[in-house]
């Protein structure tokens, strides 16, 4: 299927690796032109050695500076922008809420949604001249369902789907359209680490706590980082130009969080 977004100008944060640089790669098969950001060196190293027409920058989405730097170089090396997506954050700490260190639930919120609003507020002005504009706001099913040992994670990504539905409203006259991704129970080492924690916290052992977090999941399987880069890659080409002030679940069902 020819989605028809050759030469698509497209930023993917937090990219380099996991879930962001399957985006990425999933939109360079497409033909598109993408720019990845990422703080860790070495990983975009890695993803510049592995997907050279990748071009990148060293930042974190929740200092403003480096933002700022970001889309100076993403502008420079693409020549303007047709998509952003907010795909970084941090899983954050794991125990009851009398537990969390404040600085921990600062650093989760400060990625995981004030970094969406430091990108996308530099990113409109960019779209406004962009003939398919969009936007992708990685959210969680913890965005939609209580997550308990998780609160400053599930608190970020239930901000994420407010903060998109509110501007979809706001730019949908502009031509520019907003989503959010909720994925589920994705496959790779952030979900290991989390059930890992879990599971202490709860005196589990890693079976039975995978076993619990899949228990309201009615196809109890992982999703894969290619599911999630199918429907991002979708939604930012002309075939999805009525999406927008949704949140778009790839979970598997799942109904609860355990």
């Amino acid at each position: 299927m020819d989605l028809g977004i050759k030469n698509l100008r497209v930023l993917v944060t937090a990219g380099a690796a996991g879930i962001g640089l399957e985006i990425a790669r999933a939109f360079l098969r497409e033909g598109a032109k993408v720019h990845i950001c990422d703080v860790d060196k070495e990983a975009l190293t890695a993803a510049a050695n592995s997907d050279p027409a990748l071009t990148q920058t060293v930042c974190d989405v929740s200092d403003r500076d480096a933002v700022k730097k970001l889309f100076a170089d993403a502008v420079q090396r693409l020549g303007g922008l047709d998509c952003l997506v907010n795909n970084a954050g941090i899983a954050g700490p794991t125990g009851r809420v009398e537990e969390i260190n404040p600085e921990d639930w600062d650093r989760c919120i400060a990625i995981d949604l004030t970094g969406q609003f430091n990108c996308a507020r530099l990113a409109v002005p960019l779209l406004k001249q962009s003939k398919n504009a969009s936007i992708m706001n990685l959210s969680s099913q913890a965005g939609k369902h209580g997550f308990p040992l998780r609160s400053p994670y599930a608190a970020a990504k239930w901000g994420v789907i407010g903060f998109t539905k509110s501007i979809a409203i706001e730019l949908g006259p502009l031509g520019i359209r907003v989503n959010a991704l909720l994925p589920g129970l994705v496959a790779g080492d952030r979900i290991r680490r989390v059930i890992e924690a879990k599971a202490q916290q709860l005196g589990r052992s890693f079976k039975e706590q995978e076993a619990a977090m899949f228990h309201s999941t009615s196809i109890k399987e992982y999703v894969t980082p290619q599911q999630l880069a199918d429907m991002v890659v979708f939604a930012a080409s002309p075939r999805g130009k009525t999406i927008s002030g949704q949140a778009i679940s790839v979970c598997g069902d799942t109904n609860m969080l355990g």
